[in-house]
């Protein structure tokens, strides 16, 4: 039976079944990675505050259906609990073994490196040498690093100078290009103020500067802001063989078709969610079909919206949700306790999007999961 009762009392009939799982290659034309979450241990103590233990099978089984789709894997960024939840040695652990599984498969990989094993606040020097531990960890699991935001360099910072101190050393000290990361306060409201100004015009002037001084070990910057013209902005910008990797979970599909000056790449936690519909929507844009391309995403961008929406930092939730209900896992347990981070309301309109765009191949195996946890909340079938 593939019909329920939702929160409010309207009955949904889901469709299910309308996107193929059977794979794609890489696109030819885009860099695409989908951030990846991870899958919690659903019998042990993943509550605020403990230690994380994951399912490693279930985490890795997601990397692998990523892969199979053609798009990359970005581990430990933000979509998998970093600061919420995840802690420090299960990074690296998650790191190590995913790298381990791109390499069986000749999978595209980058990892965060940021500073949350530091416990308190730390001086700028103290940041620094807990970005250079972690893209030591990054390097040697195999991985392209990510330079993520740190929490602690917005709070010790007392200026784009620092920022450009810490930076720069970081990328004098590499010698293959890495990512820089810039994610907006709607997702972490502590990295208000990141690159020295609350001002976007005065911190792009920091981060051009930076790039412009540090191009060859920069492969792109990875912008999580929700402003697609600044994006554009910065993006017309860039030094020449930088990219842009849009992290806009709102206008992905207009900024990845891009323009006249060109386009954007992508690093989106929402591609994680939207994998069997990304793929094939790439290789329409390696055609030079951007209408097809725009056609197959478009779509996607109510649910999109709606995942990402305020709390913003809270859309990890409905991405777990969303893999429950697809198959991909057997529960909807985080760690840190985070399935909590969203409302029953919120995670059942979460579903009818899903469904209308055709993310949920198994219309029963959705509906009876989704009764269930629906029943928690007094929602009588």
């Amino acid at each position: 039976m593939t019909s329920l009762v939702l929160p409010g009392g309207e009955r949904h009939e889901l469709r299910g079944g309308a996107l193929s799982d059977t794979g794609t290659t890489p696109s030819t034309s885009r860099i695409a990675y989908a951030a990846a979450h991870v899958v919690a241990d659903p019998l042990a103590e993943n509550v605020p505050g403990a230690p994380a233990v994951l399912d490693w099978d279930a985490t890795l089984s997601f990397r692998h259906h990523l892969w199979r789709h053609g798009l990359g894997v970005a581990e430990a960024m933000d979509t998998a609990q970093r600061g919420m939840g995840l802690d420090y040695p299960a990074v690296r652990e998650l790191v190590r073994r995913s790298a381990a599984e791109a390499r069986s498969v000749g999978g595209r990989i980058v990892a965060g490196v940021a500073t949350d094993q530091l416990d308190g606040p730390a001086t700028v020097p103290q940041v620094l040498d807990a970005y250079r531990e972690q893209l030591a960890d990054v390097l040697a699991a195999g991985a392209v690093p990510v330079l993520m935001c740190s929490r602690h360099l917005a709070a010790a910072a007392s200026g784009p100078e620092d920022y450009m101190s810490v930076y720069s050393a970081l990328l004098s000290e590499v010698d293959d290009p890495v990512l820089l990361h810039w994610l907006g306060p709607m997702f972490d409201p502590a990295l208000a103020g990141y690159w020295g100004s609350t001002d976007l015009d005065e911190a792009a002037d920091t981060v051009l500067s930076l790039l412009k001084d540090h191009a060859s070990t920069v492969d792109g910057i990875k912008m999580s802001l929700l402003d697609d013209e600044f994006e554009i902005a910065l993006r017309r910008g860039l030094p020449s063989g930088v990219r842009m990797y849009t992290g806009d979970d709102f206008n992905y599909p207009s900024l990845i078709a891009g323009d006249e000056h060109g386009h954007s790449d992508a690093l989106l936690g929402v591609f994680a969610a939207l994998a069997p519909v990304v793929g094939p929507a790439l290789h329409k844009l390696d055609r030079g079909d951007v209408s097809g391309f725009r056609a197959a995403l478009d779509p996607t961008v109510p649910l999109a919206r709606h995942l990402f929406g305020a709390l913003t930092q809270y859309y990890k939730t409905g991405v777990v949700f969303l893999s429950w209900l697809a198959g991909h896992q057997d529960h909807f347990v985080m760690v840190g306790g985070l399935q909590s981070g969203r409302s029953v309301v919120h995670l059942a309109k979460l579903l009818v999007l899903a469904d209308e765009v055709g993310l949920l191949p198994d219309a029963d195996l959705a509906a009876a999961r989704a009764r269930s946890f629906f029943a928690t909340a007094g929602v009588t079938q």
